[in-house]
């Protein structure tokens, strides 16, 4: 009965759409050590990540992971700071405006990306997803789940080094 009860909680809290879905969700706990964006901020970029860049073998954790330097970064750049706060506002009144609920609050991945593509030619958008190539797949944690195994050069390169070995193709 606790387990079930302390699951409805956070599943309740996710449901009601709004900034308190961040606050408490516990896989959103992680957005309240922001120190200058909002934790609802954080926890929409991520989720707009995993839109953008969706890879259902990748955990929350490299996403979680190629945001967070944005929040260092708009300590010392309030231009930077303003554009994703109001970009994330903007996904949220849109999204507001179609569902009734804020980006982050909606349940169907088709419905957020329907906001995203009403919104990818402002800069904000455009700005977040070429962020992502470089800290979404340049964490070397996530080379093996995609088969790059790295740089090869100095271990005489890719010939006699897994070259012809792309067994993780027929998985994607």
């Amino acid at each position: 009965m606790l387990r079930g009860g302390a699951a409805a909680v956070p599943a309740a809290a996710l449901a009601s759409g709004g900034f308190v879905a961040a606050a408490i969700s516990a896989d959103a706990a992680w957005a309240q050590d922001a120190s200058h964006l909002t934790p609802h901020t954080m926890a929409s970029l991520v989720r707009m990540a995993r839109d953008i860049y969706p890879h259902d073998h990748l955990a929350d954790i490299y996403y979680v992971n190629a945001i967070k330097p944005y929040d260092a970064q708009a300590g010392g750049d309030a231009a930077l700071r303003t554009m994703l706060e109001e970009g994330i506002a903007r996904l949220d009144a849109d999204s507001q405006n179609r569902h009734g609920v804020t980006y982050i609050g909606l349940a169907w991945e088709e419905q957020r990306v329907g906001v995203l593509r009403a919104n990818e030619d402002t800069p904000f958008f455009k700005k977040v997803r070429s962020d992502l190539i470089v800290t979404l797949y340049n964490q070397k944690a996530v080379w093996p789940k995609f088969g790059y195994e790295g740089a090869s050069a100095d271990k005489g390169g890719y010939i006699h080094r897994g070259f012809n070995d792309i067994d993780w193709l027929s998985s994607v």
